[in-house]
C-alpha cells in the first residue's frame, strides 16, 4: 500500500492542475513574472511531442510594455495583452528541418542512437521536409504548435500562473509589426500571468457525445 501511494498523489495532482487551469482574461498587472522563470517553463513545455522530433516551435516573448500596447490594437484591444506579465507568440519554423543534424547529433551525444541512425534519419527527414507541399508543413507546424501551447498553459497552471490561448488578432498586422519572417507561422498567442479574477467555470459535452469507436456516425 505504501509503495503505490506516492504515485497517486502524483497523479492527483496532475488531475488537478487539468481541472484548474482556466482561460484567464483579467490578469493583476503589478505580478511580473522573470524571464528565467518563463524560460523555465517553455523549457518544461518543450518536452511535447512533435513530428520527428523536429521540434518546429519557436516563441516571440512579448515583455516590453512599449510592445504590448503595440500588440494591443492587433489583438483587437483585449486587456489581457496589456495586463498580463508577457504575452508568448508561439510559431511554427517551416524550416525546422534544418536543424535536424543537431537534433539528432544531441540524441547521439546522450546515448539514444548510434551516429548511423541518426544520420540516415537527418537524410530521411530532410528529404521529406524539402519536398513537402508548404500547405503540409504548415499543418504539421501548427498541430506541433498547438501540442507545445498546451503542455506551455499546463506547466504555468503548475507553477501557479495563469494563461489564456488567443486566435482573435490579426495574423497578418501582427507579422509585420514584429517583423516576422516567411520562415514562420504563427500559431497563436498565449498570455500569462496572475488573474486578477478567476477564469470561469466552463462545461464539457458528456464522453459519449464526442467518442466513437470503430466507426463514425452517419450523420
Amino acid at each position: 500500500m505504501s509503495v503505490s501511494q506516492p504515485s497517486l498523489t502524483v497523479e492527483q495532482q496532475f488531475f488537478d492542475v487539468i481541472k484548474d487551469r482556466r482561460s484567464v482574461r483579467s490578469y493583476d498587472p503589478e505580478v511580473k513574472i522573470s524571464r528565467e522563470q518563463i524560460n523555465e517553463i517553455l523549457q518544461q513545455a518543450t518536452l511535447a511531442p512533435s513530428s520527428a522530433n523536429l521540434q518546429p516551435w519557436r516563441f516571440l516573448v512579448i515583455d516590453s510594455p512599449e510592445l504590448k500596447q503595440k500588440l494591443l490594437p492587433i489583438a483587437y484591444n483585449q486587456q489581457q495583452v496589456i495586463e498580463a506579465s508577457a504575452v508568448i507568440a508561439v510559431l511554427g519554423d517551416r524550416e525546422t528541418y534544418k536543424l535536424a543534424e543537431k537534433i539528432y547529433g544531441m540524441a547521439v551525444d546522450a546515448g539514444h542512437m548510434d551516429a548511423e541512425t541518426a544520420k540516415s534519419f537527418v537524410e530521411r527527414y530532410q528529404g521529406i521536409f524539402k519536398s513537402m507541399p508548404p500547405e503540409n508543413i504548415r499543418r504539421i507546424v501548427s498541430i506541433d504548435g498547438g501540442l507545445v501551447s498546451m503542455q506551455l498553459m499546463l506547466v504555468a497552471r503548475a507553477k501557479g500562473y495563469d494563461t489564456v490561448p488567443m486566435a482573435g488578432y490579426d495574423e497578418a498586422k501582427f507579422v509585420e509589426a514584429f517583423h516576422i519572417s516567411e520562415r514562420y507561422a504563427p500559431v497563436m498567442l498565449i498570455a500569462i500571468g496572475k488573474a486578477a479574477k478567476p477564469g470561469h467555470p466552463t462545461v464539457r459535452l458528456p464522453i459519449e457525445d464526442v467518442t466513437f469507436y470503430n466507426e463514425m456516425p452517419k450523420a
